[in-house]
C-alpha cells in the first residue's frame, strides 16, 4: 500500500467517528437522537430527490458531497444545536481547528479539495452550497414535524427561532421555503411550536 492510499484510508477510518456525534434532533416516529452521519446521508439523498426545486442549475454530485462532508468537523468540534446562542459564539473557531486537523489526514490535493468544498458550503458561495443549506434546514424540520415538535418543546424553541433559520432556505430553494412555511404554520396551529419565546 502506498503512502497516498494509507492517508486516504486513515481519513476514511477517522470519519467513522461522525457516527458517534449525536444531534438534538430525534429520528422520525419519536426515535432516538440521530447522529451526524445519518443527518448527512439523509440530506444527500434529499438533495438528489429534490434537485428540481433548486433556484439555480446545480451540479448534484457536488451538492451531495457538500451534504456528506459538512459536519465532519463535528468529530472534534461537537454538535452545536441550531438554537444554542452560547454555543454558536464559539462554533466557527472550534470548526476551523477541526477542519484543519481532520482534512490534513488526506493527501494534500484532496485536503485542499475538501476544505474548499467545506468553505464554499459555509459561505453559501455557490448554487450548490445554497441548495445544500436548504437541505440542512429542511431535514431537521421534517423530523421535528414528524415528532410533534418534540425537540422544539424540549429546548423551548419558538416559531420566531425556526423562521430565523428557515428563511435562509430561500437562498437555495424558494419552493422548499414555501413548504417549510406550510410545515411551520401547521405546527403552530397544532400547538407544537409557540409563536414567540416565553
Amino acid at each position: 500500500m502506498d503512502e497516498r492510499m494509507k492517508k486516504q484510508l486513515a481519513f476514511a477510518l477517522e470519519i467513522d467517528k461522525e457516527k458517534n456525534i449525536f444531534r438534538q434532533t430525534h429520528l422520525s416516529g419519536h426515535g432516538r437522537n440521530e447522529n451526524d452521519a445519518e443527518h448527512a446521508w439523509h440530506m444527500a439523498v434529499m438533495a438528489y430527490l429534490l434537485k428540481e426545486y433548486a433556484n439555480e442549475e446545480i451540479d448534484i454530485a457536488r451538492t451531495m458531497v457538500m451534504c456528506l462532508i459538512h459536519d465532519i468537523v463535528e468529530i472534534d468540534a461537537g454538535d452545536t444545536y441550531a438554537y444554542d446562542e452560547e454555543g454558536l459564539k464559539t462554533q466557527k473557531a472550534r470548526e476551523e481547528a477541526a477542519k484543519e486537523r481532520i482534512f490534513s489526514l488526506l493527501p494534500e490535493d484532496q485536503k485542499q479539495e475538501m476544505i474548499s468544498l467545506f468553505d464554499e458550503f459555509e459561505a453559501y458561495a455557490s448554487p450548490e452550497a445554497r441548495f445544500a443549506h436548504a437541505m440542512d434546514n429542511l431535514q431537521p424540520l421534517l423530523l421535528n414535524t414528524s415528532n410533534d415538535g418534540g425537540d422544539w418543546k424540549e429546548h423551548s424553541v419558538s416559531a420566531e427561532h425556526v423562521y430565523g433559520r428557515q428563511t435562509k432556505t430561500k437562498c437555495g430553494s424558494r419552493k422548499l421555503f414555501e413548504v417549510s412555511d406550510e410545515l411551520i404554520h401547521e405546527q403552530i396551529r397544532k400547538g407544537n411550536l409557540p409563536d414567540r419565546k416565553k
